[in-house]
């Protein structure tokens, strides 16, 4: 084994004994209170799991209850989901490769969807998110010899960090990171010369196919992890690196190969007839009525957000008046873990471990806070002191949002933790070598800086409820599966809840409009099916709730370039006769075939031309 291999894989405590074999059920409770701590997180959800969500971002919530119904309903007949719909935004249809589709998790949790409902199945993703990422670095951290005490710690560090609690907010596919240090793990793996490269790059393509079914950019971040604590080995230990390169090689040939087997058709469906360069998120968002870059400011990196336990109503202001969602606040450390890591990283500077993966963590966080000052006149690091601004013209990183590095960020800071942890504690090194009580010093330390990460419950408000008559309506106009539905509120994401209703309800089964992800479209159009929205949807979402603008009626040619593009057979609205949008809608279509609690509902003669509307 080469000396690389020899300093990453053996701290002071595996010195001492090889491989700390501890009872099992000690293993038991540490998964035990991880499961605890995800339900704790998410206890207010539970309440009531169907109807309940975490505030904050309940568009997002409301996308991923369809893609998780989407998914279920494809299971429920047999069969896999179809990777271009047109359930959604017919009849365009919906690239889910271009989206957060939870296509993995929504297959493995497809029992809990059927039985329970969507909202309870993503309640149910975030407690496996939760103690499944923290499970899964501790499993990395004690392959690599940490103690079973710090790597419970670096565990919980990592799986309830407010990166992935914020992320939870909405953004489901990145709170399930139990793949991240796996893959890792495997990379770490093959450059010490730790088991043979056709077998862990056998690993790594395995876990690089299933984490592309789960989030893409999850995955492009492991990779640029990867690419950077590579790196960091090879600058710290240039020599034995390179006696691992062919091996390494080897095994990504051998990753790769398999991954491309297993993901080949999924990633020519996404990327055919789709420019190489073209991003289908965008860094660049409105937000508080101002289009805002997407990434860190340094204050998030000490100022708690209501999120964590210890907080001050001060605290959370601010992270409320965050230049961007609370979902994006990810860097929060705190200044006692901030302090810790940084005097871990000098302090044993020249323990491998510690010194990888701390410049690591470092590096990630420094990337993590974007191209450019994120809103004029935020005190931020100027661009040509932003490292991101270097990569982010490289195909696909345009559309990276930064700020998510955040989450492996915590994953190094989780490894510095342990390994320093476990070099305090090993009776080795000064100064607690020297005090009588050195050990129990050093784990309150380590607990001390970890007390202003410890996750707060999250806030649950109420789902937006459904139309009283919205299941009625459907039954009552016998509409076959493929029928096209225009909606009132059109969806999209301003108007999130109707994406909810279908996917509640399973009507309609077509829908035109919708919230999603487009390819190839301008960045702030990119979003939420924006590309497909024209002067009328919006003239209908305003009557529907003015607070989304002020009505601006079309022109009649503007309406009817509308109905010829989206072409539908039924018109469902929730909307009574007598209100501006009620009458809007009637103007165009005539009476309504069906008036059942709420909802109005046409069924449309093929071929048949309609009015203009009434003002």
């Amino acid at each position: 084994m080469t000396r690389l291999a020899t300093e990453v894989a053996e701290s002071p405590q595996s010195q001492s004994s090889r491989i700390l074999r501890r009872p099992g059920h000690r293993l038991a409770v540490v998964l035990a209170l991880y499961l605890a701590g995800a339900f704790f997180v998410t206890g207010p959800l539970w309440v009531h799991p169907t109807g309940l969500l975490q505030a904050g971002d309940p568009q997002d919530v409301d996308q991923a209850t369809w893609f998780l119904r989407y998914t279920a309903t494809a299971i429920e007949h047999f069969r896999l989901p179809a990777l271009i719909t047109t359930a959604m935004n017919a009849p365009h249809g919906v690239n889910l490769m271009w989206n957060t589709s939870l296509l993995l998790p929504g297959i493995l949790i497809t029992p809990v969807t059927a039985l329970s409902g969507a909202q309870a199945a993503l309640t149910s993703l975030l407690v496996i998110g939760f103690a499944g990422s923290a499970a899964s670095m501790y499993y990395v951290l004690r392959r690599w010899q940490a103690s079973q005490l710090a790597a419970a710690l670096g565990g919980a560090l990592y799986g309830f960090s407010p990166a992935l609690v914020d992320s939870g907010i909405g953004h489901y596919s990145l709170v399930i990171a139990i793949l991240p240090p796996l893959i890792i793990d495997r990379v770490l793996r093959l450059v010490t010369d730790r088991g043979t490269a056709l077998r862990n790059g056998s690993w790594l393509g395995v876990l690089v196919a299933g984490q592309l079914f789960i989030s893409e950019e999850a995955l492009v971040d492991t990779v640029i992890a990867a690419v950077v604590l590579l790196a960091v080995l090879a600058a710290c230990r240039p020599r034995e690196v390179l006696h691992r390169i062919r091996p390494l090689l080897a095994g990504l040939a051998a990753g790769g190969l398999i991954a491309l087997i297993l993901c080949a058709r999924a990633l020519w469906v996404q990327f055919h007839g789709v420019r190489a360069g073209s991003a289908a998120a965008t860094v660049i968002i409105n937000y508080q009525g101002h289009a805002t870059n997407l990434g860190t400011l340094p204050y998030a990196f000490i100022n708690p957000a209501s999120t964590v336990l210890l907080h001050t109503h001060a605290t959370g202001v601010i992270a409320n008046y965050y230049p961007q969602p609370l979902p994006e606040y990810l860097a929060f450390l705190g200044v006692p873990l901030i302090i810790m890591l940084l005097a871990a990283i000098v302090y044993f500077w020249k323990y491998l471990p510690i010194r990888a993966a701390g410049l690591a963590c470092i590096i990630l966080e420094w990337l993590g806070m974007g191209a450019t000052p994120i809103r004029p006149g935020t005190f931020t690091l100027p661009g040509f002191l932003l490292p991101w601004s270097a990569l982010r013209h490289l195909p696909l990183l345009g559309g990276m949002v930064p700020d998510r590095l955040c989450i492996l960020a915590d994953a190094g800071a989780a490894a510095v933790l342990a390994f320093s942890l476990d070099l305090a504690r090993s009776g080795t090194v000064a100064p607690f070598s020297g005090w009588r009580n050195g050990r129990i010093i050093a784990t309150a330390i380590a607990a001390i800086a970890l007390l202003p990460v410890v996750p707060a419950p999250y806030l649950a408000v109420p789902a937006e409820p459904l139309p009283a008559g919205w299941t009625a309506t459907f039954k009552a106009l016998h509409l076959p599966p493929d029928a096209r539905v225009l909606l009132a509120p059109f969806p999209y994401n301003a108007t999130s809840e109707v994406v909810r209703w279908q996917a509640e309800t399973g009507y309609p089964a077509t829908m035109i409009g919708g919230d999603f992800i487009a390819p190839d479209q301008p960045a702030l159009l990119s979003r939420a099916g924006r590309a497909a929205m024209t002067p009328t949807s919006y003239y209908i979402d305003d009557l529907y709730d003015p607070q989304l603008g002020p009505p601006v009626k079309p022109s009649p040619a503007e309406i009817q370039a509308s109905l010829a593009g989206w072409k539908p057979d039924a018109v469902v609205a929730d909307a009574s006769p007598a209100s501006p949008l009620g009458n809007f809608l009637i103007g165009l279509f005539g009476p309504p075939d069906t008036r059942i609690g709420s909802v109005l509902g046409w069924k449309l003669q093929p071929g048949a031309v309609y009015g203009s509307g009434s003002s």
